[in-house]
């Protein structure tokens, strides 16, 4: 009787070491590929990880595979997972640089209940109620698949929920209006809190004027949830080749063609997984299509007991403040603290020690008591945001067979593990039940206008988004 390895039983074999430095000017809409086998940022999360789990190497002859995976992040590696274990295939993954070198590793560890940058109420005005519930049933149900995933990974998992805290005064009527359509018409757990329990009761940040809490959200070890899920995915029987960048593509007699430095991989599906590291250049279909931004995050070193209850963290529980540009930050297991918030505009501008510098003010602004407290690491990484604020797992050419994940705008910690199990099932053949917009439509272009305008615009998008940065700053911070 044939069974599956465990975690634990298979070979790992080695890491595939770093072939080049971290550029810490990789800016995804300026340069033509992530590069080939870049060393990891120095993220914390790469820092206490542990050594990198074995891989299957660079692809270093012409092969053929049935499904080859663009990515080795979260979402590339839950497809993997999934197609093994739900569908019987076996993919061939590849990645530029590391396994799991980009977004996965520089995130901020929040596993919350949502899927891109809009909240219910949104979902209601863009596509009606119908369509909402449904949407929320979809983020439900991936919160359950992310629970199951990691539950025999040793990722440092905080379970307990979200806290939304209220930055400014003005902004706790919105967010008891959303609390009442959350309960009344989503049936979905979430309480209001005033500021006073809010700082004496969670978490004493000293902006805080209330908060939104939710039951779902787990914090999570970023570098340990992706090392997990490249072992459980080659463990299931998948390859994952570091250094292998796809540097041409190919579609002829319905075959791909991906050329990397050490041979050809000759695939009849390919799945892009590729986040906020999406190169305009690997594909037509996703050209133009994402909008990389760039997030800061800093960790201080482990505070003291004392030092913990002088800030006042009373819960491990993640938040996130109502800003546009918004903080994310909590107490880790270590009793360090992670925060983190936007950042630089373009690639060139992200080793500004000003950025981090701005970081620490925020955590300062928020947390008097941890003036002083050394930060041991600092780091940022891409974010993929589309255009109209909502992911898509979809066939962009029903006659090709190409596939794409991409678009979470911050939220695919829990949400990739959702996506990379649809994306399987698009991939398998069996995404005919998938009916939800996500689902049913291409990411739009940055003007939602024809593709020749889009393209004529790509340059001026980075003046845009600095506009828009002001914009949101001084919406954010009115009083």
């Amino acid at each position: 009787m044939d069974t599956q390895p465990t975690l634990n039983s298979i070979d790992t074999g080695r890491a595939t070491e770093a072939q080049g430095p971290y550029d810490p000017q990789y800016d995804p809409l300026v340069d033509a590929s992530p590069g080939t086998g870049r060393d990891y940022a120095a993220t914390y999360w790469i820092g206490t990880a542990g050594e990198p789990p074995g891989d299957d190497g660079p692809i270093e002859h012409d092969i053929e595979v049935d499904v080859a995976i663009i990515g080795s992040g979260y979402t590339g590696l839950t497809a993997a997972i999934f197609l093994a274990q739900e569908h019987g295939i076996k993919a061939t993954v590849l990645e530029a640089n590391r396994s799991a070198w980009g977004c996965s590793t520089r995130n901020g560890g929040q596993a919350q209940c949502a899927s891109g940058r809009l909240k219910r109420s949104q979902w209601i005005e863009r596509w009606g109620l119908d369509v909402a519930l449904k949407m929320h049933q979809e983020c439900v149900d991936g919160m359950e698949t992310f629970k199951s995933l990691i539950s025999d990974i040793e990722c440092e998992a905080q379970p307990g929920g979200h806290l939304y805290i209220a930055h400014r005064d003005r902004i706790m009527p919105v967010l008891e209006k959303e609390a009442r359509l959350l309960r009344d018409t989503f049936n979905y757990d979430v309480k209001m809190m005033d500021a006073q329990t809010v700082r004496s009761k969670w978490i004493n940040d000293h902006e805080a004027c209330g908060a939104m809490q939710e039951s779902e959200g787990i914090g999570i070890h970023a570098g340990k949830l992706a090392f997990g899920y490249l072992k459980k995915a080659r463990a299931l029987g998948a390859r994952v080749h570091p250094s292998s960048p796809v540097q041409g593509w190919e579609t002829r007699g319905g075959f791909h063609y991906l050329k990397t430095p050490g041979g050809t991989v000759r695939a009849r599906a390919v799945g892009v997984a590729t986040g906020g590291y999406t190169s305009n250049g690997l594909h037509r279909e996703v050209k133009n299509r994402i909008l990389p931004i760039l997030s800061n995050s800093i960790v201080t070193r482990p505070l003291t007991q004392a030092e913990v209850e002088e800030a006042g963290f009373h819960s491990t529980q993640f938040a996130t403040d109502t800003r546009v540009l918004r903080h994310y930050y909590r107490l880790m297991p270590d009793n360090r603290v992670q925060i983190g918030s936007r950042s630089a505009i373009t690639g060139r501008d992200a080793p500004e020690k000003k950025y981090e510098q701005l970081l620490i003010a925020d955590m300062h602004r928020k947390f008097p008591s941890l003036k002083g407290i050394e930060i041991d690491y600092s780091w940022w990484g891409w974010v993929d945001v589309s255009h109209d604020m909502m992911p898509r797992i979809y066939q962009p050419d029903p006659s090709q067979t190409i596939y794409y994940a991409l678009g979470y705008g911050g939220n695919g910690v829990m949400y990739s593990a959702q996506a990379g199990k649809r994306l399987a099932q698009l991939i398998a053949g069996k995404g005919g039940e998938l009916d939800l917009p996500i689902f049913k439509s291409r990411l739009p272009f940055p003007n939602l206008r024809e593709k020749v305008v889009s393209e004529a615009f790509a340059p001026f998008r980075r003046l845009g988004q600095r506009v828009l940065y002001r914009w949101y700053h001084f919406k954010d911070e009115a009083a």
